[in-house]
């Protein structure tokens, strides 16, 4: 819920990886996803840096009561819509412990998108908190978001 990770990856990840390949300098052309904590953190660097990420893909996204990320919804409602495509996936089966329950957080972060009017879509599955289902739509996932 900070802007640490995305410095990290703008400052000295993606430098590193710009030596040996060939990366484009429009935000327009970059995404980034994550599974779980990834995904909220793919979130995170697009939400704080849309001026460098503007497509992210989130799977089983943990925007639940860890570190904080239960807020987002709420930010989103609240704050200014950011220039940014979102794609979430999300399962009725996934995790529901002490720290939420992960297929409600993500139903809420895709009311809070729809409310805001951002472009973005949400596949909802029965699957866990796992892989599984958000490796089998990843094509069409992919197709979606650089439409």
């Amino acid at each position: 819920m900070s802007e640490q990770y995305v410095r990290f990856l703008i400052e000295e990840m993606i430098p590193a990886v710009g030596e040996q390949y060939n990366l484009t300098d429009d935000p327009k052309m970059r995404g980034i996803c994550g599974i779980s904590s990834g995904g909220i953190w793919a979130f995170t660097a697009a939400w704080e840096r849309p001026d460098y990420f503007h497509k992210v893909m989130s799977h089983v996204g943990s925007f639940t009561d860890i570190r904080g990320g239960r807020v987002y919804p709420t930010l989103i409602r609240k704050s200014s819509k950011r220039d940014i495509r979102v794609f979430l996936q999300g399962g009725r089966n996934d995790m529901n412990v002490d720290w939420g329950n992960w297929w409600l957080a993500n139903l809420q972060m895709e009311s809070s998108l729809e409310f805001r009017g951002y472009d973005y879509k949400f596949v909802g599955g029965e699957g866990e908190h796992n892989g599984e289902h958000s490796g089998s739509i990843l094509p069409e996932s992919l197709e979606w978001l650089w439409r």
